[in-house]
């Protein structure tokens, strides 16, 4: 591995996140359940900004679910990679179905983590969007396109660790990144981590307002 010093949880790693980001204007942070809610609650502390979660499920395209066909998310957004529905010809009915599969689970976690308030406002707002981590970075691209459909001024996306290829292929897509390290010998994003134990949706509760 590089010579750098794993993170020695979320928490660490979301105050070491905050000092990587660039000076930005009364931001809002969302974190991505379940994983990226500890690291954006440090951020968000450390900006002294307020802090949600925004849920997002991925649309598998059929028989490669890693591959993202479209997203659904916080706030009834839902996206389509119009470029894969279209070069596939994915019918509509397949899209519904996957729309209601994991939109069931969607709303499981709205429920659980914020009861019966809205979420946060973001448009015309510069929004942080946390993960603890990227690999291919599929479901943090979803994210980005559901968030870009509410309309914020300026989106960064931030996470402590990530590949470095993933990295450069983010900025070649125009979607802002700020990144502690994105190392050549990646392996995994646990491996960056000394504690990388699972969150749960209690902890997600406690830490958001």
């Amino acid at each position: 591995m590089s010579r750098f010093t794993p993170f020695t949880d979320r928490a660490e790693a979301g105050r070491r996140l905050a000092a990587e980001l660039p000076a930005l204007d009364r931001p809002i942070v969302l974190g991505l359940p379940r994983g990226g809610v500890p690291v954006a609650a440090a951020v968000a502390r450390a900006l002294g900004a307020p802090l949600d979660v925004f849920v997002v499920r991925k649309l598998g395209f059929p028989g490669h679910e890693e591959l993202a066909m479209g997203a659904i998310a916080s706030g009834g957004v839902r996206v389509l990679n119009d470029d894969l529905v279209n070069q596939f010809g994915i019918p509509e009915n397949l899209i519904e179905r996957q729309a209601m599969r994991e939109g069931v689970e969607l709303t499981r976690r709205e429920r659980e983590y914020r009861g019966s308030l809205p979420p946060l406002n973001v448009e015309g707002r510069v929004v942080v969007l946390v993960d603890d981590g990227l690999a291919t970075g599929a479901t943090m691209r979803a994210a980005v396109a559901a968030v870009r459909a509410l309309g914020p001024s300026r989106l960064v996306v931030a996470v402590p660790i990530a590949p470095a290829e993933t990295v450069a292929a983010f900025g070649r897509d125009g979607i802002e990144l700020a990144c502690v390290h994105a190392p050549d010998d990646f392996v995994s994003v646990g491996s960056w981590y000394r504690d990388f134990g699972q969150v749960s949706d209690e902890e997600v509760i406690r830490l958001v307002p």
